[in-house]
């Protein structure tokens, strides 16, 4: 049996790279990385019918702990299909991500990373999505991610999930004062997040604020800004 690893923000993001690193080193199970080539952010569950998907294979030894590792031209949801209907690979767990930003509230239904395991949720198959939320053009410390995201899959294998479901995770903005964020179960934020657009002659920008969300008590948006390590369960 396998674990499934994969993203949005393309074989050579250094999240991807943390995950693999975040996985339990006692884990018992092949790994296989099967990730776009390129950056597909706020593809949400777009798949690819229409064109031929190139495949070739990556270097596992990029990966810890992976023994398997394939790019395609496709999106996140491509990537689980491929695994299951061309590579043939008998998955038991899909982890996506580390993703390059948060992924919280509504965001669920843009965002690639999370229709990754959307995607495995459609055939029974359980999975994590972790994000990781940052204030502003803010590095991301990545070993701190996988840390953190380590951390979280351990606790969340202690909870098993039903058919269709899947977790959402969300890492908080590093914090001097909070080095080790509890684990804090939450729902949905379901307000849309505040946004504008600013026109220059006939083009519109999108202009979106993303501190201005609404942070309901026991929402994963309220969670994940107040420092904690937002989870989610999601069912299809």
């Amino acid at each position: 049996m396998t674990w499934l690893l994969t993203n949005d923000d393309g074989i050579d993001a250094p999240g991807l790279q943390a995950l693999a690193q975040a996985l339990p080193a006692d884990l018992g199970e092949d790994v296989v990385v099967v990730a776009p080539m390129q950056e597909q952010s706020g593809c949400g569950h777009q798949v690819t019918t229409h064109r031929p998907i190139q495949i070739r294979e990556a270097d596992p030894e990029t990966f810890a702990h992976v023994q398997r590792a394939y790019a395609i031209a496709g999106t996140p949801a491509d990537c689980v299909r491929v695994a299951l209907h061309h590579l043939q690979e008998e998955i038991t767990f899909v982890c996506s991500g580390i993703n390059a930003g948060g992924n919280l509230g509504v965001d669920i239904y843009m965002s690639g990373t999370v229709a990754a395991v959307r995607e495995s949720a459609f055939y029974g198959i359980p999975g994590i999505a972790l994000s990781q939320y940052r204030r502003g053009p803010v590095s991301i410390d990545w070993a701190r991610a996988a840390r953190l995201g380590g951390g979280a899959i351990a606790k969340l294998l202690l909870h098993p999930l039903e058919r269709g479901q899947f977790w959402n995770i969300n890492l908080p903005h590093p914090d001097p004062d909070c080095l080790h964020p509890d684990l804090v179960f939450g729902t949905s934020c379901t307000h849309p997040m505040p946004c504008s657009f600013k026109q220059e002659n006939d083009q519109l920008s999108y202009q979106g604020n993303y501190g201005g969300r609404s942070r309901r008590a026991g929402a994963d948006v309220a969670i994940c800004f107040g420092g904690q390590i937002a989870a989610t369960q999601i069912k299809v």
